[in-house]
């Protein structure tokens, strides 16, 4: 639990995929002028060097999103979610020439962070919480060194009318896919009408279905699923081969939106790569 960095991944194709989408997500609900909370289970850093040791060492970014970085006044011309998502990740390069540095979710989420909202950052692994606390946030913002599903369900209900929610665990352990969908059930109890994101990989394994399967047990309605395959898992591979999301009460539009950035974006990632999006339990 203790031992994932996210730095040794930042800025691949499922941080493409996660954060398009939390992007498109907050980008909607920050159209209203009530006060939101915004919570992430497992902040990591709120940004990353690509050229720091962690993320050297596997260079996963050069196939996320540099081949986008590399094409984006291509893509800018095409689609405007897009577009505005990556004139974002320029906001954070000291020279807006070139790719340098990656935002983490908190940076995403926090962005356009207004003064009644409120952000709740969890990180377990204490390195991490202390890069996340040495970077520059905003006074409206909380880190909390702990576990963030524990501490997710402890704080509801929050104090603002809305609340949204990213689950991105590092499925270290085999039973967390299962707590996952656990506390997924308990924070639409306390808290219905949150915008819940979780994250998942696809591994050979195919330990995802199990999360997808109590989700559904758990009689959750409204449950929207988006996935990004590089390719079909093969038999005997290791290795992440797609990237995986649930949303729970989904803005409207979102699922177009994102479908047609994504048709620009798979393309770029692999020949292979396909994207979908649809209802895993509807209304």
């Amino acid at each position: 639990m203790l031992s994932y960095q996210h730095g040794y991944h930042a800025g691949n194709f499922a941080d493409v995929h996660k954060h398009l989408l939390l992007h498109g997500v907050i980008d909607h609900l920050l159209r209203k002028e009530t006060a939101i909370t915004l919570m992430d289970t497992r902040a990591g850093r709120g940004l990353y060097s690509l050229a720091s040791e962690e993320t050297s060492r596997l260079h996963e970014y050069r196939h996320g999103i540099l081949p986008l970085w590399e094409f984006r006044e291509e893509l800018a011309n095409h689609d405007e979610l897009l577009s505005d998502w990556l004139a974002a990740v320029a906001e954070v390069q000291p020279n807006d020439q070139r790719l340098s540095h990656y935002p983490g979710s908190p940076w995403w989420m926090g962005r356009r962070l207004r003064s009644q909202d409120r952000q709740l950052l969890f990180e377990l692994h204490p390195g991490e919480h202390e890069h996340l606390v040495g970077q520059a946030l905003d006074g409206h913002v909380r880190t909390i060194h702990g576990d963030g599903l524990r501490g997710l369900v402890e704080r509801l209900p929050v104090r603002t009318p809305r609340l949204c929610v990213l689950i991105d665990p590092s499925y270290e352990l085999k039973q967390e896919y299962v707590e996952v969908a656990d506390t997924l059930s308990t924070t639409l109890r306390k808290a219905r009408h949150a915008v819940v994101l979780v994250w998942y990989p696809l591994l050979p394994a195919g330990r995802h279905h199990e999360l997808l399967e109590v989700v559904k047990a758990h009689g959750l309605r409204k449950v929207w699923r988006s996935e990004l395959r590089l390719h079909e898992s093969g038999v005997g591979e290791r290795g992440m081969y797609g990237s995986g999301m649930l949303v729970v009460n989904p803005p409207w539009g979102l699922d177009q939106r994102l479908a047609s950035a994504m048709a620009r974006v798979a393309p770029l990632l692999s020949s292979e790569a396909r994207y979908r999006g649809d209802w895993w339990v509807g209304e």
